[in-house]
């Protein structure tokens, strides 16, 4: 169905990557959606940099060219504790930082993005958004997340429980 491999991204395309999310953020501040801005300043590259190194970051390549890139935890982050409490539940993936360059969006990457993260993966998925980003909100909302309550900061707390059986093919591994 599509045309691009998703995969685990390697030390060596750290720069890529963070270049991809601050054009990203760059076009976000662009389309007048505040968000993202303390990315562009260069505010998470450390957090990033770590993620890649720690093979929590996946990078989704059409032929040689990175076109979008997400992260996911295992263990909850300090924001994912500032925005769920602690949890130690270990079947729960917390999506970070999800994002396609603009000139692939529109084309259903992140819908296919966040199914191949359900199909291969197999846990429920946790993430947040800002909560004045309505149509970011939807996206989620559309994607099958469920809204489970905003942060008094503004944050809107999304689930997907992963559904056993529902993708039989992935079930052989």
């Amino acid at each position: 169905m599509n045309i691009y491999k998703i995969r685990k991204a390697t030390e060596e395309e750290t720069t890529t990557v963070i270049a991809l999310l601050k054009e990203v953020a760059a076009w976000l501040q662009n389309s007048d959606i505040n968000q993202w801005g303390f990315l562009l300043e260069g505010g998470e590259d450390e957090e990033i940099k770590q993620a890649i190194k720690d093979s929590a970051t996946y990078i989704a390549c059409q032929d040689d060219e990175i076109i979008s890139t997400f992260t996911l935890y295992s263990q909850q982050s300090e924001w994912d504790q500032h925005v769920w409490g602690e949890d130690e539940n270990s079947e729960i993936l917390y999506l970070h930082r999800l994002a396609v360059r603009p000139q692939f969006m529109k084309k259903g990457i992140g819908k296919e993005v966040l199914n191949w993260i359900d199909e291969n993966l197999n846990k429920t998925i946790r993430l947040d958004c800002v909560a004045h980003n309505p149509k970011l909100c939807a996206y989620y909302e559309k994607n099958g997340f469920s809204l489970i309550g905003t942060t008094a900061d503004g944050h809107c707390k999304f689930q997907k429980d992963h559904e056993e059986g529902k993708y039989h093919e992935s079930n052989n591994y």
